[in-house]
C-alpha cells in the first residue's frame, strides 16, 4: 500500500543540519529530550525493525511528521535498511529537499560536548 510523507522539505532548524545550534530550535529546547531520540537510530545494516520514528519539531501532537533530516539519514548513511524497505512504497519520497550539510551521525546532532552512545 503506498503512502505519502506530510513533510518533503528539511524545516530551518532541523537538528540534521550541520548549521543548526540545537538550542535554537523553537519551542523550548530539552537536551534530555533530544539524547532520548537515540532510540529512534537504527543499528546500520540491521533488519530489526523497531519501528521508532523522530518527529519534525514543528508539528504539533496528533498532526506528527517525519523529521526530514532523520528520515533522510536513516535512508543513507544510517543504513536503517527495515525504513528503506518502507519507503519503496513512500509515492513522495523523491520529493524531499534537503537544506545545507547535514550530519553523517546521531551523536553530532547534539550540543557539542554531549556524549551518547548508539547502538
Amino acid at each position: 500500500m503506498s503512502w505519502k510523507l506530510r513533510r518533503v522539505r528539511q524545516c530551518a532548524k532541523c537538528p540534521w543540519k550541520v548549521s543548526t545550534n540545537p538550542h535554537d530550535i523553537p519551542d523550548g529546547y530539552s537536551e534530555e529530550l533530544h539524547q532520548a531520540l537515540v532510540r529512534t537510530i537504527a543499528e546500520p545494516g540491521s533488519l530489526d525493525g523497531r519501528g521508532q520514528v523522530m518527529a519534525c519539531h514543528e508539528h504539533p501532537p496528533g498532526e506528527e511528521a517525519h523529521c526530514v533530516g532523520w528520515l533522510m539519514n536513516q535512508i543513507g548513511p544510517g543504513n536503517n535498511i527495515p525504513l528503506r524497505l518502507h519507503v519503496m512504497s513512500c509515492e513522495n519520497i523523491d520529493a524531499v529537499i534537503l537544506e545545507g550539510p547535514q550530519h553523517k551521525r546521531f551523536e553530532d546532532t547534539l550540543p557539542k560536548g554531549n556524549d551518547v552512545a548508539v547502538g
